[in-house]
């Protein structure tokens, strides 16, 4: 292909050529066409030094306006990346709070979506043109988490999606729902695939028409779950501590809301708004130690605790669960590492079949204000995804 042709297509693609560079060929060739990218300058958020306590994101996380993209390998994609949305490990990774070593340096946040730009010699599943999702994880296909897949994980040990432009192997990336834009793509990756996994993931406990599952709070989680179980035909129970978002929940179709501040015993409530009073099958469990015992008392006999996250954990507190309280409701007790990339499509079929558009929340960021995202984040009053535009669509 001539080169006038091909600056042309990326005078099209590229808000700005002053980044990438059409040069000679080389080893990190884009194929058959002999012409390649001489990799320049792009602008991506980091996390200078990820061990160290901040109480401060200006400290924590900054922007570095000359970051190297690398070279493409031959099953790579280049991905202009347009929208990043933000999980609450995005804010505690940075402030030093998020359990597990990582790299200095990083480039932050797991979920994002873009457009690809180019693809390597032996990519056949994408094109350039091809809007995409970045997985959690690198390389993690099919089956049960091993300690190579968890190995993976971005935003931690592996560069994440918050940069202009992101080199990801296709074993990372999926096709981006077709109804959906960057913005509700992006919030995909991590909040839900959890949600799908928790509900749909595990053989003889995925969530059938007429069962019922409990949530707690609104976080992206919770929010996906709502909407998937809600698609399947399934009774919700939501808690949240508004009334404002009790509303807002109630406009997206759940019937059962509880007030967990006022109603300490929450779980008990729940159970007895089940179907039947039996209780539910599956419990969104966010809380972690603090919530478990109630989580406990909510779900049916055999049903199944999805433990999803640690934000209501206390240090010094006792625990109010053990195992026996396991074994006495024959629950599942499983914890949710995100998901794999086949179940990531899997997901994403359903809601283009169901036509579930995730929900963001009404204030979406500029890529330059990606501190004041994270305070936004850190203050809890959204509802809905927290979204970063990194490029107009």
């Amino acid at each position: 292909m001539p080169v006038e042709i091909l600056e042309k297509i990326f005078d099209e693609i590229l808000p700005s050529r002053a980044m990438i560079e059409i040069g000679p060929s080389r080893r990190d060739s884009l194929g058959p066409s002999g012409l390649c990218l001489n990799w320049s300058q792009s602008q991506g958020w980091r996390v200078p030094e990820l061990m160290l306590v901040s109480k401060s994101f200006r400290e924590a996380v900054r922007l570095q306006h000359s970051t190297p993209i690398p070279a493409l390998g031959p099953n790579d994609c280049l991905i202009r990346v347009q929208a990043v949305s933000l999980n609450y490990r995005d804010i505690a990774t940075p402030l030093g709070l998020y359990p597990g070593a990582g790299k200095d340096g990083i480039v932050p946040t797991s979920d994002g979506a873009g457009t690809i730009v180019a693809v390597g010699d032996d990519v056949s599943e994408f094109q350039a043109g091809d809007r995409v999702c970045n997985t959690f994880f690198l390389d993690y296909q099919d089956g049960i988490p091993t300690a190579e897949s968890r190995a993976g994980s971005l935003g931690v040990r592996n560069d994440g999606p918050l940069r202009q432009y992101a080199v990801f192997p296709t074993t990372a990336l999926v096709s981006a729902p077709k109804h959906l834009n960057a913005r509700q793509a992006s919030t995909l990756p991590c909040a839900a695939l959890t949600a799908w996994n928790a509900l749909m993931g595990l053989g003889g406990c995925r969530l059938q028409a007429g069962q019922s599952i409990l949530t707690q709070g609104t976080g992206g989680v919770s929010l996906f779950a709502i909407q998937f179980a809600l698609a399947l035909g399934a009774t919700v129970i939501a808690t949240t501590s508004s009334d404002t978002k009790a509303d807002r929940l109630r406009a997206l179709g759940v019937k059962h809301i509880i007030n967990y501040r006022t109603d300490p015993n929450w779980g008990e409530t729940a159970r007895k708004l089940s179907p039947n009073g039996l209780g539910v099958q599956h419990v969104l469990e966010v809380g972690g130690e603090a919530t478990m015992a109630q989580s406990f008392k909510a779900a049916a006999l055999g049903g199944c605790i999805d433990i999803i996250g640690f934000l209501a954990k206390k240090d010094g507190e006792p625990s109010k669960v053990s195992f026996w309280d396991a074994f006495t409701g024959l629950n599942v007790v499983r914890g949710i590492g995100v998901g794999n990339r086949k179940q990531f499509g899997e997901m994403n079929k359903f809601m283009e079949e169901k036509g579930i558009a995730p929900i963001v929340d009404e204030r979406v960021f500029g890529f330059g204000e990606a501190r004041e995202a994270y305070e936004y984040l850190k203050k809890q009053e959204f509802f809905g995804k927290v979204v970063i535009d990194v490029a107009k669509e």
